[in-house]
């Protein structure tokens, strides 16, 4: 049974046990796969279509293992291809009492999993495609006007065009701009062409990597090679503010759950695997107390550059300075 996008919230899904949903646009697959979910009870349980593959029997018994006693199950299957076809065919056509949900990227018109479920009773295939400019234009104005944030349709036009039709990716640059935003009432074009993932913003992004990560090197030829204005110092200590608050939140669920690989990958929201590397030296290099100072430290910064503009180029790079030669509580754990 096929179910369009903008059926799902007319429509009972609550009796489907089985899902499919594919396409390329990740940020409304995760929506979709979320309001499944809230009509579900259950202790989720995520595969990788790798992990089916390989211990097939395994899985298998887990679908099949239900107990009177024991609390249902959300089976979610992700990065799943044309591989897992047969399974989930064997899956639903003996109907589980679980619920299943199966995340596919592209599949082609002749997929045979395609095909099979679109003409299922019993299951239900979802698919996505790419966000148009009006609907992503919408999501943005509907956060600015949420915060009562003046924004241009330039700008808006621009902060869109850099989404390449995935509301995910537009959710992620959001929320970059709330943690810059603070008390600011309106936003620039220029702001948001630094603030967003493109080529404008990888300066100070990466300034601010390489400085929390105490590599000297790095940070000494960025700041050398950058000739930053007083108005680019504002917007990279707000870009220190965004990473310092992610960290933050990092080494909290850390204390609780001690397997930092775990915590990186279940961070929400997802952190891209060119990031993974640096996140986890700088999950090993700072302490909570370590990174609480400096985002008391930066908000002070921030207060002092309001008062007396022409400062906020040596106070930035003096706070620069000091985060790589400060000591940390972890600098035990560095990796040499």
């Amino acid at each position: 049974m096929i179910i369009k996008t903008f059926e799902i919230d007319k429509k009972n899904i609550s009796k489907f046990k089985v899902f499919l949903i594919y396409g390329e646009n990740e940020g409304l697959k995760k929506e979709i796969i979320n309001k499944i979910k809230n009509n579900h009870k259950g202790k989720e349980m995520k595969y990788d279509e790798a992990q089916v593959l390989k211990n097939t029997t395994e899985f298998y018994n887990q679908i099949k293992n239900n107990s009177l006693f024991e609390e249902k199950k959300i089976f979610l299957l992700e990065r799943c291809t044309e591989k897992i076809a047969g399974i989930v065919i064997e899956i639903y056509e003996n109907i589980i009492e679980d619920l299943m949900i199966v995340n596919c990227g592209v599949l082609e018109k002749k997929s045979k999993l395609r095909k099979n479920i679109e003409n299922s009773k019993n299951a239900v295939i979802i698919p996505t495609y790419r966000d148009n400019s009006q609907s992503l234009v919408s999501i943005a104005r509907t956060f600015f006007n949420g915060r009562k944030i003046n924004i241009s349709h330039e700008t808006l036009n621009l902060l869109v065009n850099r989404c390449n039709g995935d509301r995910g990716y537009l959710k992620n640059e959001l929320e970059k701009i709330s943690n810059y935003l603070s008390d600011k009432k309106n936003i620039s074009l220029k702001e948001i062409s630094t603030l967003t993932n493109l080529s404008g913003n990888y300066s100070a992004a990466e300034l601010v990597d390489a400085s929390l990560s105490k590599n000297v090197k790095k940070t000494c030829e960025i700041l050398e090679e950058n000739n930053y204005t007083q108005e680019d110092t504002f917007l990279i200590l707000r870009v220190f503010l965004q990473k310092t608050k992610k960290i933050l939140n990092m080494l909290e669920s850390l204390d609780s759950e001690r397997n930092l690989e775990k915590v990186i990958s279940e961070y929400r929201p997802p952190i891209f695997w060119k990031e993974k590397p640096i996140i986890e030296r700088q999950l090993q290099i700072w302490s909570f107390e370590g990174v609480k100072n400096l985002i008391y430290k930066i908000n002070d910064i921030e207060t002092k550059i309001k008062k007396d503009n022409s400062l906020s180029l040596i106070l930035m790079k003096n706070f620069i300075y000091e985060i790589l030669t400060k000591e940390t509580s972890n600098s035990s754990l560095l990796t040499q």
